[in-house]
């Protein structure tokens, strides 16, 4: 199922059982998955047309009064087109508006580089009191929107449209908002992975079993704030690590998880993600080997890192 239909799906059992959540889409609600909302809740769905920072108004004004408003749009446009309107109506006043952007990073495809945000996380998790989360499959984001309505202030969804690959397989699985999951456990580096990229680290750690390498896979869905104790703990244990992320290297999950570090236990790091360039036109498969997103890529940077704690090299990370 693709996670669109998953937000639909879910907002429309939210929206029963709780008459404050309302929807906001500029003109991409089919594009997005909500535009069925629109027949069974006539007067709590709304389309603004192509005018996202008026969207960004209208759904803090809605919030003012009570409701919960899940605004939803394409990565780029809920995050630098808006970025003003974001931070001063929405997160100065610590307002209870969900802002989702689809199709973060590669996932834009087709629609290339112009359309692919590189540094939406940037943007969100520089503003006070905004939560950053990126779900990283159906099952997760299912669980994870209920939590979400439920916090008490901004939130910033990076939704992947389509279908993704299946994480949470476990009946029995529980979705914590503020915890980082951990996926595969390992003495001999770290993976923190978001998004798309959850699927490659645990591919990642395939190959390098097969080598005598015990990687542990670390989901890290919420990039702010960030579950410190969680990544403190692996780092601890692993003493290296490496980030994945469909993002910029620079402002993602890559530098949250290298300041904790720097600040509270250093250790080498290498960062898998867009090496300070933009994206462009082509289909996932492409766009997943350009951009060096693949498995055999965190790979190789699994390995530069285990080298640099062998070599004792306190940090290490370049945009190779």
């Amino acid at each position: 199922m693709e996670m669109r239909k998953v937000l639909g799906d879910t907002l429309a059992e939210m929206m029963r059982r709780d008459d404050r959540i309302v929807v906001l889409d500029a003109d991409l609600s089919k594009a997005n998955g909500t535009y069925p909302l629109r027949k069974e809740f006539p007067d709590r769905m709304f389309n603004v047309g192509v005018a996202e920072a008026n969207m960004t108004g209208i759904a803090a004004g809605l919030a003012t009064y009570g409701l919960v408003p899940f605004m939803t749009t394409f990565a780029p446009f809920a995050t630098r087109r808006v970025c003003d309107q974001v931070e001063l109506s929405i997160a100065y006043a610590n307002l209870p508006v969900k802002i989702i952007g689809s199709d973060p990073g590669i996932a834009a495809e087709l629609n290339g580089g112009t359309h692919m945000s590189v540094n939406d996380i940037g943007i969100m998790r520089g503003m006070p009191g905004m939560v950053v989360y990126e779900p990283a499959d159906n099952v997760q984001f299912r669980q994870a929107l209920p939590q979400i309505a439920r916090h008490n202030g901004p939130v910033y969804i990076r939704m992947f449209r389509k279908t993704t690959p299946n994480i949470f397989t476990d009946p029995g699985y529980a979705f914590d908002l503020f915890k980082a999951d951990i996926l595969r456990a390992g003495d001999d580096v770290a993976l923190f992975c978001s998004g798309v990229e959850v699927s490659k680290a645990l591919d990642a750690t395939v190959i390098l079993a097969n080598e005598g390498i015990a990687a542990e896979v670390v989901n890290v869905h919420t990039i702010k704030p960030l579950d410190s104790e969680t990544i403190l703990a692996t780092l601890r244990k692993t003493g290296c690590a490496v980030t994945c992320e469909n993002h910029s290297i620079y402002n993602g999950l890559g530098s949250a998880v290298m300041e904790l570090a720097a600040e509270h236990f250093p250790v080498p790091i290498q960062r898998i993600g867009f090496q300070d360039r933009f994206g462009e036109v082509g289909k996932l498969d492409y766009l997943f080997t350009a951009l060096q997103l693949t498995a055999e890529d965190i790979v190789t940077k699994a390995k530069l890192a285990l080298a640099a704690k062998a070599g004792g090299v306190a940090v290490s990370s370049t945009a190779l």
